[in-house]
């Protein structure tokens, strides 16, 4: 989920599934990306959906996707030290609600792998 007003930098890619070029704001969204190009079940990928008339302010959703029985997908990405920001909750909770609203039941939140200790040495 992002304001609509930052314009951060972001990396540019071509999906397959997806109509216009993807901005991906983070490395959680760009792996995020890769795996839903792969997976089977997505038949399109929409990037940084406007949420029109959110109480919370001007915000878009990270990805907006059709399933291939038709039924949308919404997911949010995050990273995981933001997750007990009292922001960061609010604002997840009024993008569910916003989709729900819209009839979509598939909605997540996406964050970073988490590193083992192996990993992180």
């Amino acid at each position: 989920m992002r304001s609509k007003r930052i314009k951060d930098r972001c990396t540019k890619m071509q999906l397959s599934k997806c109509d216009t070029t993807a901005r991906l704001y983070d490395q959680v969204m760009i792996a995020f990306a890769g795996l839903l190009e792969r997976n089977k079940q997505v038949s399109k990928i929409m990037c940084n959906v406007s949420m029109d008339g959110l109480e919370e302010g001007e915000f878009t959703s990270d990805f907006v996707c059709v399933k291939a029985n038709g039924d949308y997908m919404v997911r949010e990405c995050t990273w995981r030290k933001k997750l007990t920001l009292p922001r960061t909750a609010r604002l997840l909770e009024a993008s569910r609600k916003y989709w729900a609203r819209r009839g979509v039941q598939d909605w997540g939140i996406i964050v970073e792998k988490e590193r083992s200790n192996d990993e992180a040495n």
